[in-house]
């Protein structure tokens, strides 16, 4: 089977200009509507809106790949690397950390080359303990195919069905060579076809033993973020590719056993982007509930346990609010938690439930989920 890498252009992609000017067109009136409205906004809110989508797009990067990282230490760690006060942080473990570490070094330097040092960096950090799972790989290099050639497969064994092939590791260094020296010198490309076209190359080339999907996102998200003139995030590609994952995976299948015409893949990829800025309004519409519950609360004195814990409720609260749980997260007597929580009540920002006893829960007075 042949694929793109193979074909005797390579890698002189082309597509049709105006099949995308539409889409392209529709995709930059909505960054940039989305960027003004959210500058509209006040600081602490544009905080709370870049820690969601940061956080959102860590977590979806990596099920994308069918690897489901822990949501609270991964709003940990983005929390703790952009030096933003929130409260009841949870200790992130060092492979959360790496993830982290990868996506905001894109997102925050987006302004700085792109070079194979930067990348083997993205590399080790994604996999700080040298294994992919159980196996062994290469970690801060490009793979060498020692064991076999790096494939793309799917069912079981002995009838599985080889989606993709990456070129040879013998031609990874020139591959990446000239990758490289287009995304960092091609000033001309608009930015956005430029970062689409950049997945797709990057991801064909697959240079690395592992992570070349979450990689490739990474690099589309700095391209992104050049676009746009702004390290501020306020939405996310990749949690919309996990909306999408199927389709995604289709289109790449084609695109690399198709032509060099890639204007299918670029119709497809400036599509998601619009849908992930439509979807970032919802991302928009919790960041202001809370904001507004907030203000109803500024004449009510709260102490910093209270504060803690009205915030974990305004971002989704797993399970039931009881007084354990309160002493647990507040990590404070029983006793404490109780008076705590009869003070909220007594103001009215708590409402007990009517279970009694030890099963006696409460509820925030009227708000609404705010994630």
């Amino acid at each position: 089977m042949d694929f793109i890498h193979d074909l005797p252009d390579w890698p002189v992609f082309r597509w049709n200009d105006q099949a995308l000017a539409t889409p392209l067109s529709a995709a930059r009136h909505l960054q940039g509507k989305l960027a003004g409205q959210m500058q509209a906004l006040g600081l602490q809110a544009r905080d709370e809106a870049v820690l969601r989508t940061l956080t959102s797009d860590v977590l979806k990067s990596s099920e994308i790949e069918g690897e489901r990282l822990d949501a609270d230490q991964v709003r940990s760690s983005v929390a703790r690397r952009l030096g933003l006060d929130v409260g009841g942080l949870k200790p992130a473990d060092r492979h959360v950390d790496g993830v982290v570490e990868m996506m905001l070094d894109a997102t925050q330097r987006y302004d700085q080359p792109l070079t194979a040092e930067r990348l083997f960096g993205w590399h080790a950090a994604l996999f700080p303990t040298g294994r992919s799972g159980m196996h062994r790989i290469a970690v801060g290099a490009w793979r060498d195919d020692r064991s076999s050639a790096m494939q793309v497969v799917s069912g079981p064994v002995g009838r599985e069905r080889v989606h993709f092939e990456a070129p040879a590791a013998s031609r990874l260094d020139a591959e990446m060579t000239r990758f490289l020296d287009w995304l960092n010198g091609d000033a001309a490309m608009e930015p956005v076809l430029k970062a689409a076209l950049a997945h797709l190359w990057f991801v064909t080339i697959h240079p690395f033993d592992d992570g070349n999907g979450r990689i490739a996102r990474a690099i589309a998200d700095l391209l992104l973020a050049r676009s746009e003139g702004s390290a501020q995030r306020f939405y996310s590609m990749s949690a919309q590719i996990r909306e999408e994952r199927d389709g995604y995976y289709a289109i790449l299948e084609r695109t690399q056993q198709g032509t060099m015409d890639i204007t299918a893949w670029m119709q497809w990829f400036l599509a998601c982007l619009t849908r992930a800025i439509e979807g970032a309004h919802g991302t928009l519409s919790g960041v202001l509930e809370k904001a507004r519950y907030w203000d109803r609360l500024r004449d009510v004195p709260l102490n910093e346990r209270q504060r803690l814990v009205i915030t974990r409720l305004l971002e989704g609260f797993d399970g039931k609010l009881t007084t354990s749980r309160w002493a647990t997260l507040t990590k404070s007597s029983a006793d404490t938690a109780l008076r705590d929580i009869q003070q909220l009540v007594e103001r009215g920002v708590l409402v007990k439930g009517t279970a009694g006893g030890r099963s006696t829960s409460y509820t925030l007075a009227g708000a609404t989920d705010a994630r």
